[in-house]
């Protein structure tokens, strides 16, 4: 028992030395550094993003290319590491009322690809619409058509991911539950990469997923066109822009495709 005791006082000493010669560090460090204090983080003024929610006013001067170059502008930031800290508190009273978002996102389900962190965007400036293979339904539709005709926002993306689950399920064609008929909905994709595809045409090769994957946006962009003419004719006035892209599992980077 007293060796333990021992030790335990031994412990403690060393983490109190520990505490005191951060606590000396934190003194002659600039106060603009991020300083580490009894289990809090200060972060300098400087470093928090206080832009607030766009206005109607604001989103209604946006550019459909405006927002795109936005959307690719923040992308670059979160590849580059290069973020701001929001300050979500207040940007969240700021948009309890009302929001002007710049652009809607049809993103797939996958956990590893969080939409507003991918192009650095905050509350209230992205709708996102998320579902296994990003698939077009009707409720997505409708969902697309609130978010730009009656919303306001600008831009349509279209995104796809790598190492997509719902992809190499619909290769494999899995048959369960209602996830049979989700599938159903990337076999076109399946059957349009396969047409030209040289290869391996099996959920074991990357190179024959990718495919399908590109296919699988490429149809629910015509898709977005031509099952929703509210879209198309945004898109036909300049009043929307709809493109496609994939995200880099790897490297977090979004692969626009060239607008078609």
């Amino acid at each position: 028992m007293k060796k333990k005791a021992l030790l335990g006082l031994l412990s403690l000493c060393l983490v109190l030395v520990a505490s005191t010669s951060c606590k000396e560090k934190a003194k002659v460090e600039d106060k603009s550094t991020v300083a580490a204090t009894e289990g809090t983080v200060q972060i300098p003024e400087a470093e928090v993003l206080t832009s607030t929610v766009l206005t109607a006013a604001e989103q209604a001067a946006l550019k459909p290319a405006d927002v795109f170059t936005l959307l690719k502008e923040g992308n670059k930031e979160f590849v580059e590491d290069n973020l701001t800290v929001r300050n979500n508190s207040q940007r969240v009273r700021d948009a309890a009322t009302a929001q002007f978002p710049m652009a809607t996102v049809l993103s797939c389900l996958d956990s590893r690809v969080p939409v507003e962190d991918i192009f650095h965007r905050g509350i209230g400036d992205l709708f996102v619409a998320r579902i296994a293979g990003n698939i077009v339904n009707e409720d997505i539709l409708g969902s697309f058509e609130f978010a730009t005709k009656v919303s306001g926002a600008k831009v349509i993306v279209v995104l796809g991911h790598e190492y997509c689950g719902a992809i190499m399920s619909a290769i494999d064609d899995v048959k369960l539950g209602n996830i049979t008929a989700l599938l159903a909905k990337i076999q076109p994709a399946v059957a349009a990469a396969g047409k030209t595809f040289e290869g391996e045409k099996t959920a074991a090769n990357p190179a024959f997923v990718e495919a399908v994957c590109d296919h699988n946006v490429e149809i629910a962009i015509e898709q977005l066109r031509t099952k929703s003419p509210i879209l198309k004719e945004l898109e036909d006035k300049g009043e929307l822009l709809i493109v496609g892209g994939v995200y880099d599992m790897k490297t977090g980077k979004v692969n626009f495709f060239e607008k078609k």
